[in-house]
């Protein structure tokens, strides 16, 4: 029986890394091509397995494409999902600017992925967008009307400071070209990013809070 287990616990933990192995194949081949343009051969290619033993773990191109966005959206909300009205307001929304501009950096790929989605009226996804979606960012903005009210946070549009935020970082992903063909940098470079995250913040979160006037 404990033999039994551990081969058990060996597979499971096995099917785990071969999926994800091809979810990472299928967003390099998705953010590169787009789903119309993509093949399950060239992702079964990228990822370094046979045709047949992708289709094991995802019935076709579509369900695969879906996966991949759901765990894109996954590592992009958990963030976001962790701001709360005891926290500081500077620290929490730096925390953010800081992660997303670690995925911005790391997942480049994945941000322009979802462009790809938005830009085509998001038909996979538009279901998740105006339900999960919708309601986690009206739930992080009663947040931020929590902080601006308790006079922590100057008056703001609560969810166009999200969106900002959402712009800024996702921008250094989606542009990467644009961005590199007049600085001739990109986030991949240390101080370029420092200062890029930098300025994000003094415009985006510095400007947002008060100045304590001492009598």
């Amino acid at each position: 029986m404990y033999d039994e287990t551990i081969t058990s616990v060996k597979k499971t933990r096995n099917a785990q890394q071969k999926q994800q192995l091809i979810l990472q194949a299928a967003l390099e081949v998705f953010s590169t091509y787009g789903l119309q343009g993509a093949s399950m051969e060239q992702i079964a290619e990228t990822a370094g397995i046979s045709k047949s033993n992708l289709f094991y773990y995802f019935a076709g191109k579509d369900d695969l494409y879906v996966a991949v966005l759901s765990q894109v959206l996954t590592a992009w909300l958990l963030p976001l999902n962790q701001l709360e009205k005891e926290q500081d307001p500077a620290q929490a929304l730096g925390n953010y600017l800081d992660v997303k501009f670690q995925l911005a950096k790391d997942s480049p790929q994945a941000s322009r992925l979802y462009a790809l989605e938005m830009m085509q009226g998001a038909p996979y996804i538009n279901t998740i967008l105006k339900g999960s979606l919708k309601k986690l960012v009206q739930q992080k903005t009663a947040v931020i009307n929590d902080w601006i009210e308790q006079g922590r946070l100057k008056p703001v549009s609560a969810l166009h400071l999200i969106i900002h935020i959402w712009a800024v970082t996702q921008h250094y992903s989606d542009f990467t070209v644009q961005t590199q063909a007049i600085s001739g940098k990109t986030l991949k470079n240390k101080s370029f990013y420092q200062e890029a995250l930098a300025t994000s913040k003094q415009l985006l979160i510095e400007s947002l809070i008060p100045t304590v006037v001492e009598h």
